[in-house]
């Protein structure tokens, strides 16, 4: 995150407002006589900066003539500023220097320098606000330069204090935070949001939040890409769509959670947003087993009765709707399942019952629903038909299927199956009714005897 230098140069430019009307002292921020060290080859020009330092009220610490010199020296006095000559000779020249020492010792450095010094040399520090003092300077020139700099990095101090706070507690969050700007370029990551995603935060620094999250709609595959700036246009709380799934670096796809702020300044200006989510992707699972188990049969897979109840009373609403809309139900039950039951055990008949349901749904449309009621108990919905001879149809197909012999632990089984059917019309006045006659029908086929359909009329 980049320091706004332009607070500082107004309230830098305060400063100076006061200090133009107040006597001198130095130190008048934060500390009681600083301690600087003054980094200049010309000795006489050293000795005069420091009497005028020294008249000013700050502490000079020593004369040093090289940039090596200077780096041994705030490593052994840890100086609150040091004042250095931007044209020193030397194996290690003044830029370098000033740079190590702002860097391993967080201590910042004013530059010395004339109008007619080179430019290539001082574009840098030239260009950062309060880094440097031009030679000749009047004693309250170098007053407000020093306490400039001074200023300057108790500020960017207390920022990085700060800031260090803030990731402190985002890092300490249970869930991933992404913080981007008003153009939607990311700012701050947190080490959750570094795992979920598999980029690492210094990667994706000023990229564009799109680039970071590839957000997908898990059921239609659309690219949810209008998050932040819905979230900003608005000046709202979003959440994220329900089946959004997170594609990271390395193409895992993660269900996640949660939502996208904006945020506001102290005026209520937005500046940008937050993105906090987390991995859900147990919850998912926990969600669809928990729908699994409602829905469907535990030893099928297929339907069962509460799921099958639904979809008919869909498609008796829509056949009441459409004139020309007919459907069927057949109700089977399998003959002589309980003696395959008592002669070769449970666990025979469970797998005869995973085997036949594998069957019935090979003899329907990928449209028709193949359910399990209970026991040796199973519906089939039959949707959108022409008239009574696709069911029929149907049900030959079902009982040719059965009677191919299955191979089950070393024995040979033939299940056959009794089939009621019915026929959707205008008389039914509840989705239940259906299914009664279609119960009653496959009473009666089971009354004429092993692998027949009779249909209700």
């Amino acid at each position: 995150m980049e320091i706004d230098y332009d607070r500082i140069i107004f309230a830098a430019l305060w400063f100076v407002s006061l200090i133009a009307s107040e006597p001198i002292q130095a130190g008048n921020f934060s500390m009681d006589c600083p301690k600087i060290l003054v980094v200049e080859d010309s000795r006489v020009l050293a000795i005069d900066i420091i009497d005028s330092l020294q008249k000013l009220g700050y502490a000079v610490s020593d004369i040093i003539d090289s940039g090596k010199a200077a780096i041994e020296k705030v490593a052994e006095t840890r100086p609150n500023l040091v004042l250095m000559d931007i044209c020193l000779a030397g194996d290690i020249d003044a830029i370098a220097a000033g740079n190590i020492i702002r860097t391993n010792f967080h201590i910042p450095v004013l530059y010395l320098m004339e109008y007619t010094v080179e430019p290539n040399l001082s574009q840098n520090r030239r260009s950062e606000p309060f880094s440097h003092i031009f030679k000749p300077f009047a004693e309250k020139d170098l007053y407000n330069a020093v306490e400039m700099a001074l200023y300057k990095h108790h500020i960017e101090t207390k920022f990085e204090v700060e800031q260090q706070q803030m990731l402190s507690v985002i890092n300490s969050m249970g869930s991933a935070v992404v913080i981007t700007g008003i153009s939607g370029d990311v700012q701050v990551m947190n080490r959750i949001a570094e795992t979920l995603t598999g980029w690492k935060e210094e990667e994706v620094i000023g990229k564009h939040i799109t680039q970071v999250l590839n957000l997908v709609d898990n059921d239609t595959g659309e690219e949810i890409d209008y998050l932040v700036r819905q979230a900003i246009k608005q000046g709202q709380v979003l959440n994220l769509p329900e089946n959004c799934v997170l594609i990271n670096k390395n193409g895992d796809l993660i269900s996640i959670g949660d939502n996208v702020a904006p945020i506001r300044d102290r005026d209520g200006n937005i500046t940008g947003a937050v993105i906090v989510f987390q991995d859900i992707s147990q919850r998912k699972q926990k969600e669809e087993h928990l729908v699994r188990n409602a829905f469907y049969d535990a030893l099928t897979s297929l339907p069962n009765r509460v799921l099958f109840l639904d979809r008919l009373r869909q498609v008796f609403e829509r056949a009441k709707r459409r004139n020309n809309y007919h459907f069927a139900i057949m109700f089977l039950d399998l003959d002589g399942f309980k003696g395959i039951n008592d002669r070769y055990g449970h666990s025979m008949g469970d797998d005869l019952l995973v085997h036949v349901a594998s069957r019935l749904n090979s003899c329907v449309r990928s449209g028709d629903t193949v359910a399990r009621f209970g026991g040796d108990e199973f519906a089939v919905l039959l949707e959108d038909i022409k008239n009574v001879n696709l069911a029929t149809s149907v049900a030959r197909r079902i009982q040719e299927s059965l009677k191919e012999p299955l191979h089950l632990k070393g024995y040979e089984l033939i299940a056959t199956a009794s089939i009621g059917i019915a026929l959707s019309s205008k008389n039914h006045e509840e989705p239940l009714n259906l299914l009664n006659d279609a119960d009653i029908a496959m009473y009666r086929a089971k009354q004429q005897g092993k692998a027949q359909f009779a249909i209700f009329s």
